[in-house]
């Protein structure tokens, strides 16, 4: 192999991860609602995929331009969602079902500004304490934290809702007041 194969299949790894990236990152958006953003990305995306297949097609008789096209594609779609992990755009809808004797109460929650709406619910073995928790998806994980801190038994089940509307909190939680 010569350095100019070498520097080939380097190029091709590298320009599929950037497009698969954009691609996983285009298709978030869009699943998202954020359709202008996606549009731009895809731009993007379009113009890197040409240049990249390009490359391959131009090269088909070379496997490790084949391989290289593969494994940039995989780490793309990994590279990708950890951009999104990091973005975490949207909210998230908790469901909790907890205890009614458990420290876990929706005082404490809103004292932390989480939204929460409550209701007293029966289980199998007695009463309980539902909340339905609304948060940003970049406070996910420190609300999942809280919950199992404060009721390490307490139920949980997380969506993501499509639309919002109405509500005190979420004009709150616009203007960044969620407590840190």
């Amino acid at each position: 192999m010569t350095w100019d194969s070498v520097a080939m299949v380097l190029i091709i790894f590298v320009i599929n991860i950037v497009y698969v990236t954009f691609l996983t990152m285009r298709t978030i958006l869009t699943l998202k609602g954020y359709r202008y953003i996606a549009a731009v990305v895809s731009v993007a995306e379009v113009l890197i995929y040409i240049i990249g297949l390009g490359l391959v097609l131009d090269n088909l008789n070379e496997i490790q331009n084949l391989i290289a096209y593969a494994l940039g594609f995989g780490s793309g779609v990994i590279i990708g969602m950890k951009i999104e992990e990091k973005l975490a755009l949207g909210y998230i809808m908790v469901s909790v079902i907890a205890l009614e004797e458990s420290e876990l109460t929706p005082e404490r929650l809103r004292d932390s500004g989480y939204g929460v709406t409550d209701w007293t619910a029966n289980g199998r073995n007695g009463g309980r304490q539902a909340m339905q928790i609304l948060t940003p998806r970049k406070y996910e994980l420190r609300l999942y934290k809280l919950i199992k801190e404060l009721d390490p038994k307490a139920f949980i089940i997380s969506y993501e809702p499509k639309t919002i509307h109405g509500g005190f909190w979420v004009k709150a939680i616009r203007k960044n007041k969620l407590a840190p």
